[in-house]
């Protein structure tokens, strides 16, 4: 009989600092060579359970424990760190927080290195995992300077050296564009068939896992495991809403039909799926999307704006408007300057020549600080942003700087932490808190200052359904009441479909389109450019032959 790599019984954990337990009676067993999907919302114990499995808890977060876990027939809490890390690869949701090399070679060879292996080994090995991730151009490169799909594949090749026949990835598509998620998911299928790895993935985009084929999905809710099958029967159960989830958006689309979704065969697969007989109920939820005629007004002039890093040239003549009052996408590619372009508004950069007006009046001559009185601006990242210990601190600190009266304080924050679900956790120190809750802390401290313009970097990634929705809902209320211009940059061509109104495609530096959602969607040229993705809808729509596909992704809002 096969051993499990992983054997969970009745383990219970509770942090040091908390009063409650997070992890509750937890019963799992992963066998060697499966690929395993942890799915939950945000909160619900997911990155506590993998820190049990690689040894971080309690080494590194200490609490009690009870109940047997084993990673290889021994037990985890008699096992060092170094012990587990012969066994155990880890890539982080935050590969930034992850690198220790000042180049991609370095680190890569970083475990190496520690090992006292020998300097042809360690090249050889090197160079043979950099062929296995593409990355074999950017090895001179520091880990900094690399796009997000890349800092990943940086990661994985920096665990993988090792020969550790567990891999386990945080939310490893969190800051990826679509093609970049695809394609690490390939690869990650590729080095688990090659190599007869065990992987377990931590992931809310679940329609993407999926793609790469998941043996069993793993479902938890409020620290507990609510579910443990097949793709199949787990999305034949109709749960995943209940705990939290978005269902693949082809599965959405098809419950406003009359079709028996849990009846149907190949549920797993959109490109399967057996729905051909339902094809006119699909047809008849198409709603085309009118054209917004409404008088615009220009808020802030992006005028023939240049520049670049060291040698490298980004923007070169760069033009673009941003209407007062609108919702605006900037969609592209990983590194195509989206990020650039969000600093160059806000101030952390110059551009070596150009201008940035708003309200008529140019901000080249204005500082960071006095640009942040009308340009909120939430970063990818939330690590980067956090300057205090606590999370009600957090989001007063900006309010205080500007000697807002106390009653008020305390009347925002209660008010905004309420909205992104961070009130119960208000005394909470931020170390405890998920990406997921990190990035809606960050979120809440820049809303909670009421800006003009709100830019918000990848407002969803990590984020599960409910959140995500109630983020969204919140942006629409302050656009609506208080005539907020939000700009999103994203990847989310769900965020992107049913929220935004007009959309900027920048790749490499140039403006390719400045047009509609729905027009981007129905422009795969466009879209396959931009490293985008069409919706799981649209790939249904065409697969059935429905004209104007794009139409039936009003649907999502829905």
């Amino acid at each position: 009989m096969v051993e499990p790599v992983i054997d969970c019984q009745h383990v219970t954990f509770k942090y040091m600092a908390q009063a409650k337990p997070t992890l509750h009676d937890i019963n799992l067993k992963i066998y060697p060579g499966e690929k395993i999907l942890i799915a939950g919302a945000s909160g619900s114990g997911k990155t506590t359970l993998l820190r049990l499995f690689n040894g971080i808890i309690p080494q590194a977060y200490p609490g009690d424990i009870t109940g047997q876990l084993t990673v290889n027939g021994q037990n985890i809490l008699t096992q060092s760190i170094f012990d587990l890390s012969l066994q155990t690869g880890t890539v982080l949701q935050d590969t930034d927080a992850q690198f220790v090399g000042l180049t991609v070679a370095e680190d890569i060879a970083f475990a190496m290195e520690n090992d006292r292996q020998e300097v042809m080994t360690i090249k050889k090995k090197v160079k043979h995992w950099a062929q296995k991730v593409n990355l074999t151009q950017r090895l001179h490169l520091s880990p900094q300077a690399l796009s997000g799909g890349q800092k990943q594949r940086t990661a994985l090749a920096g665990v993988l050296v090792d020969n550790s026949r567990l891999l386990l990835l945080d939310e490893p598509l969190a800051s990826l564009d679509p093609a970049a998620g695809e394609a690490t998911m390939a690869m990650v299928s590729q080095i688990h068939a090659e190599n007869n790895m065990t992987v377990i993935i931590i992931e809310h985009r679940i329609e993407e896992v999926l793609r790469s084929g998941i043996d069993r999905i793993v479902l938890m809710k409020q620290g507990r495991i609510v579910a443990d099958d097949t793709p199949e029967n787990i999305l034949k159960a109709n749960i995943l809403s209940e705990c939290g989830l978005d269902e693949p958006l082809y599965l959405q689309l098809m419950r406003h039909t009359p079709a028996p979704v849990m009846q149907l065969n190949h549920i797993e697969d959109v490109n399967k799926i057996a729905v051909d007989q339902y094809k006119a109920d699909i047809e008849a939820l198409a709603k085309p999307i009118r054209p917004n005629h409404a008088v615009k007004e220009r808020q802030l002039a992006i005028k023939n704006l240049s520049f670049g890093y060291d040698q490298e040239l980004i923007f070169n003549d760069f033009s673009a408007n941003i209407w007062r009052g609108e919702i605006l996408g900037i969609v592209g590619k990983n590194g195509s300057g989206k990020t650039t372009l969000s600093h160059l508004l806000t101030g952390f950069l110059t551009p070596t020549s150009g201008d940035v007006i708003l309200n008529q009046h140019s901000l080249l001559h204005d500082s960071i600080k006095e640009r942040a009185e009308h340009i909120g601006y939430v970063l990818q990242n939330p690590n980067h942003m956090i300057t205090k210990a606590s999370v009600f601190e957090e989001v007063a600190s900006g309010l205080k700087l500007r000697h807002v009266d106390e009653v008020d304080i305390q009347q925002r924050v209660t008010d905004i932490l309420k909205m992104v679900d961070l009130y119960s956790m208000r005394n909470w120190p931020i170390s405890a808190l998920s990406f997921g809750q990190k990035k809606r802390l960050t979120i809440a401290a820049v809303l909670v200052l009421k800006p003009e313009i709100l830019i918000l970097d990848e407002p969803t990634a990590g984020q599960d359904a409910v959140h995500t929705n109630r983020i969204i809902s919140f942006l629409q209320k302050i656009n609506q009441s208080h005539e907020t211009t939000i700009v999103i940059i994203t990847h989310d061509m769900h965020l992107l479909a049913h929220f935004v109104q007009r959309t900027l495609v920048i790749v490499d530096g140039k403006l390719l389109a400045d047009t509609s959602p729905a027009a981007l969607l129905a422009n795969e040229t466009l879209v396959q450019q931009a490293n985008l993705k069409t919706t799981s809808i649209y790939e249904l729509a065409k697969r059935l032959g429905i004209a104007h596909p794009e139409n039936l992704n009003t649907i999502l809002g829905q």
